[in-house]
C-alpha cells in the first residue's frame, strides 16, 4: 500500500493530500530514510514522522484497504 495512503487509514494523519504534502516536505522517513508518498509500506516497516518540534514513530502491524475508526490503532504500535 502507498505510504500517503497508509498514513490517512491508519489514522495518523488525517487526509490524504496532507500526508501527501508532509512526504513531499522529507518530514516522514521509512526504515531511516526519507520517503516519498508512493512508497509500498508493508507489515514490520518503521515510519517516523516529524510534527513541527516533536516525531512520531510507529511500527507497521499490518495493512488493509479499509478499516474502522477504532479498529485503526491496530494496524500500529507506537515506538
Amino acid at each position: 500500500m502507498r505510504l500517503d495512503k497508509f498514513l490517512k487509514v491508519s489514522r495518523l494523519i488525517k487526509r490524504r493530500t496532507i500526508a501527501n504534502e508532509a512526504c513531499d516536505a522529507g518530514r516522514v522517513s521509512v526504515n531511516g530514510k526519507p520517503a516519498k508518498a508512493s512508497t509500498v509500506v508493508k507489515a514490520g516497516d518503521i515510519i517516523e514522522i516529524g510534527f513541527g518540534s516533536k516525531a512520531v514513530k510507529v511500527e507497521v502491524l499490518d495493512v488493509a484497504e479499509t478499516v474502522r475508526k477504532d479498529e485503526a490503532k491496530e494496524l500500529i504500535r507506537y515506538l
